[in-house]
């Protein structure tokens, strides 16, 4: 009988937290609107200082958990790789564009102002274009995936976006007709991906041979956790605090932008289930594969939209209510991936 594996407490209820976060911040940006605007305009080359602080604090902790040298495995077994490069890099982005196409600008015409959907539609593409990095270790654990293979897979990932991220942004923005400012889409991938990626890279080099791989792993990364918890919370608080006044002015906007993402992740993880079903792929490997197509590097969208378009942006507003839509909807694709057990 396999044993029944279960999600920690703090992921379980992360909507419920991300739901508090949403009316504390939009309550604190209502009573305290302009200490609120001044702390927006703490910026340098338009990236705010108190967010990226957060948002760094988020990230480092994924990265420590990355390792290239596990890369090394993937001539064993390439093809699960191979379908995660393809989902992640060669269809996700490009999906979630149509879909947040067709309905910001389409379906939700009546509703929404062309200028405004064209943000809408950038803070999708961001989420597109960012394939999950930590919260699949959650997924894949729940599912019963194989570990090691998915530190190979989330590996292969991250070396990706350092190379295709800005392309494939610069791209799909450019086909929606807003304007880039390629310096501050390269700026944020230097902030938020290469210097944590080195970082944690050293990081976990240096302590794994000063300590050991088993403190690193066993003692280590736990403590570190609660920082990155933490420094999700509070850019929640202060993202909705800086969007109060827009969400209360239109509130039915939250559900509106669910749709789309909710939608694409239910389609990409039934492309990539499939597709890996029918490459034969063992179940430890497709179910991963699947999770990280299906689920985004929220931290990661959600600094390039601020440094981008702004803190009080309805591109900052979608990736936001991306982390709210995505456990509940993950936790039911794990459940999926469970009984479809092969």
């Amino acid at each position: 009988m396999s044993e029944k594996r279960e999600i920690g407490f703090f992921e379980k209820y992360l909507t419920l937290w991300v739901a508090l976060c949403i009316a504390g911040g939009i309550a604190i940006g209502h009573f305290a609107g302009g200490s609120m605007q001044a702390l927006s305009k703490m910026e340098i080359f338009n990236v705010n200082i108190p967010v990226a602080i957060l948002i760094w604090l988020m990230i480092y902790p994924m990265m420590l958990q990355v390792d290239f040298s596990s890369i090394k495995q993937i001539r064993k077994r390439p093809k699960g790789i191979i379908l995660t490069v393809i989902v992640n890099w060669l269809i996700k982005p490009f999906t979630m564009a149509f879909f947040a196409w067709i309905f910001f600008s389409k379906l939700y015409g009546a509703f929404i102002e062309p200028e405004l959907a064209g943000e809408y539609i950038a803070g999708a593409i961001l989420l597109g274009a960012a394939p999950c990095t930590a919260m699949v270790f959650v997924w894949s654990y729940l599912t019963n995936g194989d570990p090691n293979y998915t530190l190979v897979q989330v590996s292969v990932n991250d070396l990706i976006i350092l190379i295709a991220f800005v392309p494939i942004v610069g791209l799909l923005l450019g086909i929606t007709n807003i304007t880039i400012p390629y310096n501050t889409l390269v700026a944020s991938i230097i902030i938020f991906v290469v210097i944590p990626l080195l970082a944690g890279y050293i990081t976990h080099k240096w302590l794994a041979r000063s300590k050991g791989e088993e403190w690193f792993t066993k003692v280590f990364l736990p403590k570190l956790k609660p920082v990155s918890i933490m420094a999700l919370l509070v850019t929640l608080v202060l993202l909705f605090a800086f969007q109060g006044i827009n969400i209360l002015n239109n509130p039915f906007i939250i559900l509106l932008i669910a749709v789309p993402l909710i939608i694409q992740t239910y389609f990409i993880f039934f492309i990539t289930w499939i597709a890996g079903k029918k490459l034969k792929l063992p179940h430890p490997i497709c179910s991963p594969a699947a999770m990280i197509g299906a689920s985004n590097f929220f931290e990661l969208a959600v600094a390039v939209a601020i440094s981008l378009f702004g803190l009080q942006s309805p591109a900052a507003l979608v990736t936001v209510v991306g982390v709210l839509v995505e456990v509940p909807i993950m936790l039911s694709l794990v459940a999926l991936a469970n009984r479809w057990k092969y």
